[in-house]
């Protein structure tokens, strides 16, 4: 009971404070809130949006399924999540944050997963996409494609790192029938496309409109969370809040032999990553391996307000949020060790202009192609969330005509 009391009496608290704050500092708040907002309407919605709507067409029509069906065999072993964990990795890979925790939400509401197996499995499918490491993060804050390649190697090796962690979390879940290999398994599945999608009676048309209503919902409650801890973290600044933190952070780098200036950069990077990021790359006084250590355990953890948005998605289900958080932490370390086993071999080795241009070819193509591409994201970005959001209430005005009709 006073564990209770307690609680409401610290969340009261901060959520007055946060008010009395946006009050006191409603220039710097406007900013903030204009910048989360460009982020996400230029560049979350319209990259996040074809993959949500795509997945839930999937869904629909068994594709999942059938692809569950055939990487049973891979995914028991190694994580110990049924076949359909594949699907959801390889969309939180091509898509990113937070699509592993709307996945693996979604095939728990399906009955896919155990709790114990979407626990596992979301704590390994929540990652950065590539586009933004490469071409955000590299490219955009860094000016250094290649160093791209170093944060992406180790950001995705430490998830598969976490998934071998995570698979002893729990119970052991039992493996159901015995693994079929050849065409027996090729039938299997085949059929469990067909039965999936028969189950499903809904008409193309109405998958089609269910599938953006739901991603777009998502995307709104996504950028609702991205404006809000950009504001949260310009207010922990003005308030000196941040500086604090980062004097007890600072000592701890100093002990490991990191840059006590990237100290702020990182308690910025723990509450919301795009900010910690940039702000790493403009430290002067540091080594750049240092700030790759740094970075990469600020894209691995995701930050605070990736994990609000994940917590809210997870809400929905049984799935507790704890081991998530537990994971974020076991990733940053992973990703921040391997930034460091890579260095040498990946980076220092073809770091001069002739190795890199003569023995390293594809990393040219990321520096023309990923910045490229990234800008004109940004440009046709708000015209695509704009376009969506219209469709969006045109479909919810169609529905609701619908039901009362």
């Amino acid at each position: 009971m006073f564990r209770s009391k307690l609680k409401t009496i610290l969340l009261s608290v901060s959520v007055s404070l946060f008010a009395i704050s946006l009050i006191s500092f409603p220039q710097e708040s406007l900013e903030a809130s204009k910048r989360g907002l460009n982020i996400w309407w230029g560049i979350v919605f319209p990259s996040l949006l074809p993959f949500f709507i795509v997945s839930e067409m999937l869904i629909g029509f068994g594709v999942v399924k059938f692809i569950g069906v055939m990487l049973e065999p891979l995914m028991r072993p190694l994580f110990k999540v049924p076949g359909v964990g594949g699907f959801v990795w390889a969309m939180g890979l091509a898509s990113g944050n937070p699509a592993g925790a709307k996945f693996t939400a979604r095939m728990r509401q399906e009955g896919h997963l155990t709790r114990i197996e979407a626990e596992r499995l979301v704590s390994f499918t929540s990652s950065s996409n590539p586009l933004f490491i490469f071409g955000a993060v590299a490219v955009g804050f860094f000016d250094n494609p290649q160093l791209g390649l170093v944060l992406a190697a180790a950001h995705y090796l430490g998830n598969i790192c976490v998934g071998f962690v995570m698979r002893f979390h729990g119970k052991e879940s039992p493996y159901g029938t015995t693994p079929k290999g050849g065409l027996s398994k090729l039938r299997e599945a085949l059929s469990a496309l067909h039965q999936t999608r028969i189950q499903d009676s809904r008409p193309i048309g109405r998958l089609l409109g269910d599938a953006v209503n739901s991603s777009i919902q998502t995307l709104l409650m996504v950028g609702g969370f991205i404006i809000l801890f950009s504001v949260l973290n310009k207010l922990l600044y003005h308030l000196h809040i941040t500086a604090i933190l980062a004097k007890a952070v600072k000592v701890f780098f100093s002990s490991i032999g990191l840059s006590g200036a990237l100290s702020v950069p990182f308690i910025s990077g723990l509450f919301e990553m795009t900010l910690g990021s940039q702000l790493t790359s403009a430290i002067q006084h540091a080594a750049l391996l240092e700030k790759a250590i740094v970075t990469s355990f600020i894209l691995a953890f995701g930050g605070f307000s990736i994990q609000a948005q994940a917590a809210s998605i997870l809400a929905q289900t049984d799935i507790r949020f704890k081991p998530f958080f537990i994971a974020r932490i076991f990733q940053g370390l992973f990703a921040s060790l391997f930034t460091v086993v890579f260095w040498v071999p990946m980076y220092v080795r073809f770091s001069t202009k002739d190795q890199y241009s003569n023995v390293f070819p594809v990393s040219l193509l990321v520096n023309r192609n990923s910045d490229h591409f990234f800008q004109k994201l940004i440009q046709m970005g708000p015209l695509i969330t704009i376009l969506s959001l219209v469709v969006y209430v045109f479909l919810l005005l169609f529905q609701l005509k619908e039901q009362k009709s």
